[in-house]
């Protein structure tokens, strides 16, 4: 199993998970022929995809899906919840999920589980091939005991780390913002996502990937510094993606 990235962050976020035949795209918040150059960065095309799976409906996450699913009669699925706030346009393949229930596509085992997010019913994914398991964790505000279950004892993980406390407290989002972004629906800061790696098994641990990083309220190497402590390991082990390129392949 390999997994990649599009590019992360406030302007658009598209995750790649592959395995044997199968291909799944996890959101896509950039426009058709974005996606479709960031693929090909890649070396793969999106006629190689079987299916796209979507988080929640904002539209960092959302904006593409309709129309790439349209070009390219992609199947799409998504909580009942995410389909209701109707940002995906008619013509489209739904395949309703519940975030409680584990579902194949293809030789991709999906196990959904659901998250405090200010969306209408959101939820992240660990993906699993029966031998080993990557977790993703994005666009949440707070831990809770259950998503620390689904993530323990996964082989990589790609993991959250959107603001630093301090650069968002003095920075210049209107008062309403800073507490939408901090709070507890929200997004996770460098603190929270590191309080999460010390609750949960790393035994297993190959791939730590932080991603969706504040382009104004975060740093690479404060998000490096706070995983790097959790784990008690070198900061250049832990990979960050960026809003631009991503990340390339990684095997787990």
């Amino acid at each position: 199993m390999r997994f990649a990235s599009l590019g992360s962050g406030s302007r658009g976020n598209a995750t790649l998970v592959q395995h044997n035949g199968t291909c799944l795209l996890v959101d896509c918040g950039f426009s058709v022929k974005e996606t479709e150059a960031r693929l090909a960065r890649l070396d793969i095309t999106v006629e190689a995809i079987d299916a796209v799976l979507v988080t929640h409906e904002h539209g960092d996450h959302i904006n593409g899906v309709g129309a790439l699913a349209r070009k390219y009669d992609l199947p799409v699925w998504a909580t009942g919840g995410t389909f209701a706030a109707d940002r995906l346009g008619e013509r489209v393949s739904r395949q309703r999920i519940c975030s409680h229930s584990v579902f194949s596509i293809g030789d991709i085992e999906v196990h959904p589980y659901p998250v405090p997010h200010d969306a209408r019913e959101p939820c992240q994914f660990v993906f699993g091939n029966g031998d080993k398991r990557l977790g993703l964790l994005t666009d949440v505000g707070s831990r809770t005991p259950h998503l620390e279950e689904q993530l323990s004892a996964c082989d990589a993980l790609i993991l959250e780390c959107n603001h630093d406390v301090d650069l968002l407290a003095n920075g210049q989002y209107p008062a309403s913002l800073k507490q939408r972004v901090g709070g507890d629906h929200g997004h996770l800061s460098n603190g929270q996502a590191a309080d999460i790696l010390q609750r949960i098994d790393t035994s297993k641990l190959t791939h730590l990937v932080a991603v969706h990083l504040s382009e104004k309220h975060n740093t690479p190497a404060l998000a490096q510094s706070a995983l790097a402590h959790a784990l008690g390991c070198a900061h250049d082990w832990i990979t960050v993606a960026d809003q631009q390129t991503g990340f390339a392949w990684r095997d787990v």
